[in-house]
């Protein structure tokens, strides 16, 4: 079974790129553009790791950190 990994990136390119390299590695990939998505997914996809863009739009991922 494949480690979970939880991108929230607001950036659209890069979440793509970060996407496309983390799953060629073998990672099960689920990926947000805000926090609260992110949130949302974190709580549904019980990740492993979760990657966290600090400045998105609806929040700040520091303030998610504590």
């Amino acid at each position: 079974m494949p480690l979970k990994v939880l991108l929230v990136e607001d950036d659209t390119a890069l979440r793509t790129t970060l996407h496309d390299a983390l799953q060629v590695e073998g990672y099960a990939v689920f990926t947000a553009a805000s926090l609260s998505e992110g949130r949302a997914l974190a709580l549904h996809a019980r990740p492993d790791l979760v990657l966290l863009d600090l400045g998105l739009p609806d929040g700040d991922g520091i303030d998610w950190l504590r």
